[in-house]
């Protein structure tokens, strides 16, 4: 390294990190590095320069090695969800198959609208040593590879084709995963060549700089336009969606609902936005809803949705709202502001929602606001028995039940695809804000255990007595289990509750709620398993280190978890359940799903017909 009074002499990836190192942002007055450290893989792609750049700033950003560059992504994505957006993770991967293994993270990440930095190994600029190992070869476009397969899936994409080229392109990426509007991945693509290049860069580019989110204030006129039509509400609701969390408007989502009298309920994202004993809070809404959510959303006039891209399962596919509701979206991104006809607010949640109760006048009627409350207390006593316990099969609902009664109020609750997102969120009581990541953007199955650790990392930088509790089925464990093993290497404790159905239970059940034999889903009804046999998931968790435990039931499981809670290192609790009995059968709208409209089976065509038969609900704005 050589360096004269205003530049300095670097390689491409020592540039990189150098400036990685030197990007700080400030929350609620103290400084932290934007960047938490990364996760990575080495090969030949990435190693030789990353790598050594890497190698000098271990303290400052330090590594976690991972075991699946797809695990990796999710991880980062747990970290930013606990960060609230305000921080991130880098991932690493070699050229070739370890970056390809990184498409399905940056998926879940651009649908949650989550920060993640992707620098990834390419193949050489020059080409000279071409085509070297794992080059995809396209032979019409010699440029076109595996890390153009990121593009749709990245907010920010770009290959680093020359040293200098990093002064532009990593502001550009950092502004966009800070964007609240545009918030997403972003993809490098680094040449294994360009990576040891060198230039001399401006020391300047190297100077400390403070981040901060930006807030947009909303457009006086849409403001004006939104107070109008609340007032004429005679039925209004807010739906309170992930991005209150992410604007740190909790407490001016709760003042708004207090002042004007609001039943709010809440998104997948936006569980824990209220605590479960607060008066206005109606419940979850939508296909993994809560009946009293769902009741009064049929009946609400004028919906005021906040931070939320209302998506299908937030909507019941458009059936879940009358037909003539209005809609007032309040957003940071215009593209979900103005979603079915919604009269947009673009604007920050938090400036957004103090700007129109200042403006606001109007109280929601006395007795709708009664009548919400209602369906509410209902909905509590059937959660209540949902997840009891005693002469019937074990279910999710149970394991939930249990877990939510013993745990701390700021243990950080993770689930993602399968059955136990929707048990979470119907049955999951709010201990405290902010303390449920249900993944339901991408519905990924295997973010599970890979996220929690993510969110562990992160957790453990500022409340580390606090325990990550991850709800895993076992389809989900066998997809991707070996951050159970990363966890213990780091020593970054979770506890991991696996629920063992014997299979993809939950799409069985959507199989045979279609009319559909059981079919490929269930172990036993695979026809080319001859002798299906269950996992031993203790010894399996066992064998990576953790403490590993089976129950029998609910009561063992309290049991069990007080141990867990009680250990210093990640602890797995296995208990089977049924696949059959137990699922919550209450509080679900309506979802579109494509189903045979011709068929030789008369179950298939009744279940068609029955299942058509609610689409006249379905609003057809767009």
């Amino acid at each position: 390294m050589t360096t004269s009074s205003s530049t300095v002499t670097l390689t491409t990836a020592q540039a990189i990190i150098r400036w990685l190192s030197n990007q700080f942002i400030e929350i609620n007055g103290t400084e932290y590095r934007v960047c938490g450290g990364g996760f990575g893989i080495f090969g030949h792609g990435n190693v030789t320069c990353l790598g050594e750049a890497l190698y000098g700033v271990q303290e400052e950003l330090p590594l976690y090695r991972g075991q699946n560059e797809q695990s990796m992504g999710f991880a980062a994505a747990g970290y930013a969800k606990q960060w609230l957006r305000q921080r991130f993770m880098f991932c690493t991967a070699s050229a070739g198959p370890g970056t390809a293994n990184l498409l399905t993270a940056a998926g879940l990440a651009h649908a949650n609208r989550l920060p993640m930095l992707m620098l990834c190994g390419d193949a050489f600029l020059t080409r000279l040593p071409d085509p070297v190992l794992q080059q995809m070869e396209n032979f019409n476009d010699p440029t076109f590879g595996v890390n153009d397969a990121f593009k749709p899936v990245s907010r920010y994409w770009d290959r680093i084709s020359h040293p200098a080229q990093v002064i532009q392109s990593l502001p550009n990426a950092l502004a966009t995963m800070l964007d609240p509007a545009d918030c997403g991945p972003a993809f490098l693509g680094l040449p294994q060549d360009v990576q040891g290049w060198t230039y001399d860069y401006p020391l300047s580019f190297f100077e400390k700089k403070v981040h901060r989110i930006r807030r947009q204030s909303p457009d006086e006129a849409e403001l004006a336009d939104a107070v109008a039509l609340l007032k004429t509400a005679k039925r209004p609701m807010i739906i309170a969606g992930g991005g209150i969390q992410y604007s740190r408007a909790v407490t001016e989502l709760t003042d708004f609902a207090e002042t004007h009298q609001i039943p709010v309920v809440e998104t997948i994202a936006g569980r824990a936005n209220l605590l479960a004993t607060h008066p206005l809070n109606i419940g979850p809404l939508g296909v993994t809803g809560s009946n009293s959510a769902n009741a009064i959303a049929e009946e609400a006039d004028v919906i005021l949705a906040v931070g939320t891209r209302l998506q299908d399962f937030t909507t019941g596919s458009w059936t879940a709202f009358a037909q003539d509701a209005k809609f007032i979206s309040i957003n940071a991104g215009r593209h979900d502001a103005g979603k079915h006809m919604s009269l947009p607010v673009v604007g920050d949640a938090k400036l957004s929602l103090t700007a129109l109760s200042g403006e606001l006048d109007y109280t929601g009627p006395a007795d709708w606001v009664s009548k919400a409350q209602g369906h509410r207390a209902e909905w509590d006593a059937y959660v209540a028995e949902n997840v009891s316990y005693g002469n019937r099969p074990n279910s999710y609902a149970q394991a939930i039940g249990v877990v939510n009664a013993l745990c701390d109020p700021r243990d950080r609750v993770v689930a993602a695809a399968g059955g136990l997102p929707a048990e979470v969120t119907a049955n999951w009581r709010t201990l405290d804000i902010g303390t449920v990541d249900v993944e339901f953007g991408f519905s990924c199955m295997g973010y599970e255990i890979a996220g929690a650790w993510g969110a562990r990392i992160a957790q453990a930088e500022r409340e580390p007595d606090q325990d990550t509790i991850t709800f895993c089925g076992d389809g989900s464990y066998m997809m991707l289990n070996s951050d159970i093993y990363s966890s213990v290497l780091s020593q970054k404790k979770m506890i991991v509750l696996v629920l063992d159905n014997g299979g993809f239970a939950v799409i069985n059940k959507l199989q045979n709620n279609t009319g559909n034999e059981s079919f490929n889903n269930l172990l036993a009804d695979c026809p080319t398993i001859p002798t299906p046999f269950g996992v031993d998931f203790t010894a399996h968790a066992a064998a990576m280190g953790a403490a590993a435990e089976k129950v029998a039931n609910p009561a063992e499981l309290g049991e069990a978890f007080k141990r867990a809670k009680a250990s210093d290192k990640t602890y797995v609790i296995v208990m089977d359940v049924d696949a059959y009995e137990g699922w919550t059968q209450e509080g679900h709208t309506w979802w579109e799903v494509g189903t045979p409209h011709i068929t030789n089976s008369d179950r298939v065509r009744d279940a068609h017909v029955d299942w058509e038969s609610s689409r006249a609900k379905q609003r057809k704005g767009v």
